[in-house]
């Protein structure tokens, strides 16, 4: 991932680790694996050659040990790495650990309660906000986004609320870094005012810019803030206490320091240049909201039935709405990446800014869920979480699925 040429300092963007060509379809194939149902063999048939002696590994694994998803997690983390681990069947919780620290000058444990920025993974919240308000009738999917913006140049006026969704608005990837000092009425301003990578509709160019205009429109339609909105009728009816920018308070400790790749602290997420309400508005909607592990076990089960919104919209969630260019199969939802299998349809978001790392996952037909988030995924010249996030998450996947037969 990028810096901005502009930021000095090298700070890192907050965007979603988004794989290009053949390491989207890597992506695509290795939570296709992670998550599948039925038996280790079966799923080995399916896989691709490239990725059939993983799949041999890992069911071989899966059937000479009862290993538990704990010791699994230990042995295959790297020394140093520090994070949450979570997995879940349904609505039950089958497993929940930190590990390494969330603060190593103060010597306190990651552990489940701990606070991570989860980066991209933001995107979901946002998209259901926007499905929120449709159901409330505030605005609809195929709004031409001049209606809640103000006047928009010819070459972005046929823009609509559904293309920002799917990453089809031939908006820029971003605006600039993360952090900087970017008020609403900038965002959208140059937003409005970049040069089109393609026409409205015709392909997907992820923009984290245009989850930030989403944010934008979430406000007008609402006459609420981002964050309150999503607070009030997200959060709050999931029971997520621990999910937000500045509203839950959380006390400084319990918000993870984030390390470089020579394990250098880089603060907290609050520590860097932030608007009194949240971030600033590069990464406001597609980025930077702060949660934790057992919150996002809330979310899931918020998702598994009408606590936050009805079956026909969570339903369009998951629809696989536009093709992911360059993968097999893979595409995008609403703030969800998503891959139908013979075993049900996947979906899922990642997220990274060059010191944390996310992945999120969920199958649907019987809500299996593995989500975990590291605060130092990089160690130069030793280790990449990247490299080990097939073996975790397929690894975690097969302990949880063989604890159900």
């Amino acid at each position: 991932m990028g810096r901005s040429r502009r930021a000095p300092r090298h700070r890192p963007r907050h965007r979603s680790r988004r794989r290009t060509g053949a390491g989207a379809a890597a992506l695509a194939t290795f939570l296709t694996l992670s998550l599948l149902g039925g038996c280790a063999e079966e799923r080995t048939a399916r896989t691709p050659r490239t990725d059939t002696a993983a799949a041999d590994r890992a069911g071989a694994e899966a059937k000479s040990t009862k290993e538990s998803v704990a010791d699994f997690v230990r042995r295959t983390l790297p020394e140093g790495v520090s994070g949450t681990v979570l997995a879940a069947r349904g609505d039950r919780l089958a497993y929940c650990g930190g590990f390494g620290s969330s603060d190593r000058a103060a010597g306190t444990p990651a552990s489940c309660r701990t606070v991570y920025d989860v980066m991209s993974v933001t995107k979901q919240f946002t998209a259901a906000a926007v499905l929120k308000l449709e159901v409330m009738g505030r605005l609809r999917l195929g709004d031409r986004i001049g209606r809640f913006l103000g006047p928009v140049p010819g070459d972005k006026g046929a823009i609509t609320v559904e293309q920002l969704l799917t990453h089809t608005s031939g908006l820029p990837e971003s605006l600039g870094d993360d952090y900087d000092r970017v008020s609403r009425a900038e965002l959208v301003r140059g937003a409005l005012a970049a040069k089109p990578r393609s026409a409205p509709g015709r392909t997907f160019h992820y923009s984290n810019t245009g989850y930030s205009l989403l944010a934008a429109i979430i406000e007008e339609a609402s006459g609420e803030t981002y964050e309150s909105f999503l607070s009030r009728h997200l959060f709050a009816p999931a029971g997520m206490k621990r999910t937000g920018y500045v509203l839950p308070r959380w006390p400084r400790r319990l918000i993870a320091v984030e390390y470089d790749d020579r394990g250098r602290a880089q603060g907290r997420p609050v520590d860097h240049p932030w608007a009194a309400d949240g971030p600033y508005w590069n990464l406001r909607g597609n980025g930077g909201m702060l949660s934790t592990a057992y919150d996002m076990l809330r979310w899931h089960r918020a998702l598994s039935d009408d606590t936050v919104l009805p079956a026909k919209a969570r339903d369009r969630l998951f629809a696989p709405h536009v093709r992911v260019p360059g993968t097999d199969g893979e595409s995008y939802g609403y703030g969800w990446s998503v891959r139908d299998t013979d075993d049900g349809r996947l979906a899922w978001h990642d997220g990274g800014n060059g010191w944390s790392l996310a992945l999120l996952a969920r199958r649907l037909p019987d809500g299996v869920l593995v989500f975990w988030v590291s605060n130092h995924a990089y160690q130069k010249g030793k280790w990449n979480l990247e490299d080990r996030a097939q073996d975790l998450t397929l690894g975690i996947a097969d302990r949880v699925g063989a604890a159900r037969r």
